[in-house]
């Protein structure tokens, strides 16, 4: 699928869905719409708008806190979201700033909200950490 053809809200539904275990590309399709013209602020605030808010719905699905969601929908093993708790609690919700990391971003939500992290915090370190993976991309396209 051409999610270039779907504009800012293609960008904003492809940013959400890959802040879940969905194999998507934000990163590629925010490069896209920068190359093809794009306001650079307003794409990069709905891409991380997106990814901010599929990183919550995964809080969310970890603060219930139903392992059997948690495994069947987002296929993440309870060893993965457990291994964090050590982590969770010396660094609490700071840690959500590493969820837009390959492999073990999409954990760091599920186990923040299953540990009870603070959901503020969580969703102001998330939407940091976010926004400064997209500028990064922001400044690869610059330099094309």
């Amino acid at each position: 699928m051409d999610w270039l053809q779907f504009g800012y809200w293609g960008l904003l539904l492809a940013s959400f869905l890959s802040a879940t275990v969905l194999p998507f590309s934000s990163e590629a399709v925010l490069a896209g719409i920068l190359i093809k013209g794009g306001d650079p602020a307003l794409s990069i605030a709905i891409a991380t708008l997106g990814n901010t808010l599929g990183g919550m719905s995964s809080f969310w699905i970890g603060h219930l806190g139903k392992w059997e969601w948690i495994e069947r929908y987002l296929r993440v093993p309870k060893e993965k979201v457990e291994q964090w708790h050590p982590r969770i609690e010396r660094y609490g919700s700071f840690f959500a700033i590493l969820s837009f990391v390959p492999f073990i971003g999409d954990a760091i939500p599920l186990a923040l909200g299953f540990f009870r992290a603070n959901v503020w915090l969580t969703c102001l370190w998330m939407t940091v950490g976010k926004l400064g993976r997209y500028l990064v991309v922001y400044g690869g396209v610059s330099l094309l």
